[in-house]
């Protein structure tokens, strides 16, 4: 009997592990972003150093550009680092509400609604970063 509790406490814990595998996927793509993003603001710092008024205007104007989209996309990592904390919490409560045959609901559904809640904030940040992005290359062009 404790062996098929425990197959059953993994079988309810996989569908939250795979979410969590995609988290760390966005969680990458974020990352990426910011550290292209903080090579770019480092060049154009570099350039508004080296360059003359008219021209060093243009470009600190770009760097307060840059800085916005690095705070959202600070936000954006924050929120899907708690997405990533509250589904493994999820993960842990489920299988220990399994294991010790505890009816756990009442916790793992706020906690999961929240998550997705994260999730959904993270994603629109990440959306608005890159609306400044295209915004911030059509006003190059």
């Amino acid at each position: 009997m404790p062996s098929a509790a425990l197959a059953r406490a993994i079988q309810l814990s996989l569908a939250p592990v795979f979410l969590l595998a995609s988290m760390s996927g966005l969680l990458m793509v974020l990352t990426n972003r910011l550290g292209r993003l903080i090579d770019r603001a480092r060049e154009l710092k570099r350039q508004v150093r080296d360059s003359d008024q008219e021209v060093g205007r243009d470009l600190r104007q770009e760097l307060q550009g840059q800085k916005r989209r690095m705070g959202l996309l600070m936000k954006a990592i924050e929120f899907s680092t708690v997405t990533m904390l509250l589904v493994a919490l999820v993960v842990a409560i489920v299988f220990i509400s399994v294991v010790a045959q505890l009816d756990l609901a009442l916790m793992v559904a706020p906690l999961f609604v929240l998550a997705m809640l994260c999730l959904m904030v993270a994603v629109s940040l990440l959306l608005r970063e890159l609306q400044l992005a295209t915004a911030q290359l059509r006003r190059n062009f």
